[in-house]
């Protein structure tokens, strides 16, 4: 039996481990107004990986938790425009059903995760091959 965590309860443990940055740099995230007592609305990055057509670049995106949340996933949408096979060409948004950890969801998955995962996805091979869009253009 497992014990269902309150939204409330993940989303400031969330809170608090990205305000402390206790992730190895080259992701963050943090709440996108501080007002926000539901805590539904977060501004993340993710800096490019080396030896890819990303290094150099920090990408910026949108994590939103709806009351669903956490028993279900979050929604991401990146703002800087990026090219990827589990990004919406037109929107930004990553996909579910092209993002494993998303359509295949856990509780227990964290913003970390989510966000270095998709690091992970701009090193692929099949990703490493496609055009990138000019620096600082968005979505």
């Amino acid at each position: 039996m497992s014990v269902e965590v309150p939204r409330n309860f993940r989303l400031l443990n969330e809170l608090e481990k990205g305000e402390k940055g206790l992730s190895d740099g080259n992701v963050s995230y943090g709440l996108d107004d501080a007002d926000d007592i539901l805590m539904s609305s977060w501004i993340c990055t993710i800096i490019g990986p080396s030896n890819t057509p990303h290094e150099g670049r920090i990408y910026t995106l949108k994590l939103y938790c709806d009351k669903d949340f956490p028993k279900k996933p979050p929604t991401l949408r990146f703002t800087s425009r990026i090219n990827i096979g589990c990004v919406n060409q037109q929107n930004g948004v990553v996909e579910p059903s092209k993002f494993s950890l998303l359509s295949q969801w856990s509780q227990t998955t964290s913003f970390e995760t989510l966000l270095l995962e998709l690091r992970n996805e701009m090193s692929s091979p099949q990703n490493r091959k496609l055009p990138q869009p000019p620096e600082g253009s968005t979505f």
